[in-house]
């Protein structure tokens, strides 16, 4: 899948978001190994612990389909902002080496890789190492 699809993707989720607090409207595209994309948008509730950001509704929309393997995610904020730590996190049990394209409202892309935002992640190896 071009680069483009998933950018589109994710600026069309941003405009599904539920962010009536903040204001700060996110969307996600995620492109798991067999060539399948699942979107996400985030979600703010007014208890705001129990909001979920775009990234990990994706994710999680992928896992209950039954994909465990990722190879990229597009992620649209209206100025290019990277994912939080708690998205980095989630993203690294599945894919370590995972692509990330960042675009901001205008459609500019910056690319970057989970490594190089979460460079030692906390993963199934530490927990292994106690037991």
């Amino acid at each position: 899948m071009e680069d483009r699809v998933l950018v589109e993707l994710a600026l069309r989720m941003r405009e599904r978001a539920y962010a009536p607090y903040s204001g700060y409207r996110v969307g996600a595209a995620l492109l798991s190994a067999s060539g399948q994309v699942f979107t996400g948008c985030n979600v703010e509730n007014a208890v705001y612990p129990l909001g979920l950001c775009a990234e990990r509704v994706a994710v999680f929309k992928a896992i209950s389909e039954g994909e465990h393997r990722f190879t990229a995610i597009a992620i649209a904020t209206e100025n290019g902002g990277a994912p939080c730590g708690a998205c980095r996190q989630v993203l690294s049990e599945f894919a370590s080496d995972l692509r990330i394209l960042l675009v901001d409202a205008k459609g500019h892309v910056r690319e970057t890789s989970l490594q190089a935002l979460l460079p030692e992640p906390f993963g199934p190896r530490d927990l292994q190492e106690v037991r």
